[in-house]
């Protein structure tokens, strides 16, 4: 399954030089992921009133290039694994077809008291 998330540079995203600061890539695919659930008819508000979370638990990412202020940007996310209690995301930034910024992403399912749990049944369907 792959999702697309537009997003624009603003001068908030950038550092001194003008390129994005490169924890902001980070915020970037966050957003996705988000976007990418919701999509899927995930309320995660709901999700934590039932005592769920989602817990980044690794992320393996690769600066390529930079992007810069104004920039119109896609982050691609596809997901690559979904064992029931983890799915992994390869995620990219790009620039028309040039990729900026490439991760490799864990995300966890968590209670609330921070304890491993299988994802709910609605993202496990919908996932498949």
């Amino acid at each position: 399954m792959n999702h697309q998330f537009p997003l624009r540079v603003y001068y908030e995203d950038t550092d001194l030089a003008g390129l994005v600061y490169y924890a902001n890539y980070l915020k970037f695919i966050e957003r996705a992921r988000s976007e990418w659930v919701r999509a899927l008819g995930v309320d995660q508000v709901e999700m934590k009133a039932q005592g769920f979370v989602f817990a980044v638990r690794r992320v393996e990412a690769d600066y390529i290039a930079a992007a810069r202020y104004d920039d119109a940007l896609v982050v691609e996310s596809t997901m690559v694994e979904n064992t029931g209690v983890r799915l992994v995301f390869q995620q990219d930034v790009k620039r028309d077809d040039l990729t900026l910024f490439s991760a490799l992403v864990t995300v966890v399912c968590l209670t609330t008291e921070g304890a491993v749990a299988r994802l709910p049944a609605v993202l496990r369907r919908s996932v498949h």
